[in-house]
């Protein structure tokens, strides 16, 4: 395979590429930095900027078998507007712009987050995320008072509701489309999910055993960029060591 992979050059990202490499797949890596795990190409991407998604699609020669939109970040207080900025309009940006580079049959993984399960209690908001206009985006985050934790959780919920709601367009484009939700993942910033997510978290975490590790998310990864998985359409794959089901269970007092 031929793969585009976005955020290739640490955590979740730097163990696809190398996964994928060792595999015998040809990578092009998407970052503001370069990898340090060998690829066939680095294109240097800021996905928080439009003019350089804009370079990098036309950087991007040839066709590709999958796209991974892996690049995010994590929350952190005073960059509420630059991670919607990079973890949703910056991913659905660059995934437009590839679209018409992927082969019939391509799959598409978008990288989103546990912290995006309650999409359903917060759909009204991710709806209008989803309608907005980049340059409304400083008014949107004001009116609303989001912080860095709910403009994390907003905008990976917006990437769960557009990986269902684009199934339909995907197959009748030859493409298939799914996403993964990670949570507590052993990576650099795993503190900053310490930091916001506090005591629900340290339980979760104590509850599964051990952190998730970045190579284990990569593996589900790769099995959903792969033909093997060709029946897997508009679906959400939890990867979190059973919390949510430990979660779920406690609530159903079962």
């Amino acid at each position: 395979m031929r793969v585009a992979l976005t955020g290739g050059s640490s955590g979740i990202g730097a163990e696809v590429a190398r996964k994928l490499a060792e595999l015998g797949h040809e990578v092009a890596a998407f970052d503001i930095t370069e990898p340090q795990v060998s690829v066939a190409e680095w294109i240097k991407t800021d996905l928080g900027n439009p003019v350089s998604i804009r370079s990098a699609v036309e950087a991007a020669s040839g066709s590709f078998d999958a796209l991974i939109n892996n690049a995010g970040l994590p929350p952190r207080d005073g960059l509420e507007e630059k991670i919607i900025q990079v973890n949703w309009f910056g991913l659905r940006s660059l995934m437009d712009g590839m679209l018409d580079k992927l082969e019939p049959g391509a799959a598409i993984v978008n990288t989103a987050s546990r912290a995006g399960a309650m999409w359903r209690d917060n759909l009204e908001e991710v709806k209008a995320l989803m309608s907005l206009q980049p340059d409304g985006l400083p008014a949107f985050i004001s009116e609303r008072g989001i912080d860095a934790t709910r403009a994390y959780n907003l905008s990976k919920e917006a990437v769960i509701v557009m990986t269902m709601a684009e199934t339909e367009n995907m197959i009748a484009r030859g493409l298939r489309m799914n996403s993964v939700s990670p949570a507590a993942v052993n990576t650099g910033i795993l503190k900053d999910f310490a930091a916001a997510f506090g005591e629900r978290m340290a339980k979760n975490v104590a509850r599964a055993g051990r952190p998730g590790l970045p190579e284990e998310v990569a593996d589900v990864i790769i099995f959903l960029a792969s033909p093997e998985s060709g029946w897997i359409k508009g679906q959400d794959i939890t990867i979190d060591g059973g919390m949510s089901a430990m979660a779920m269970s406690e609530n159903m007092k079962l």
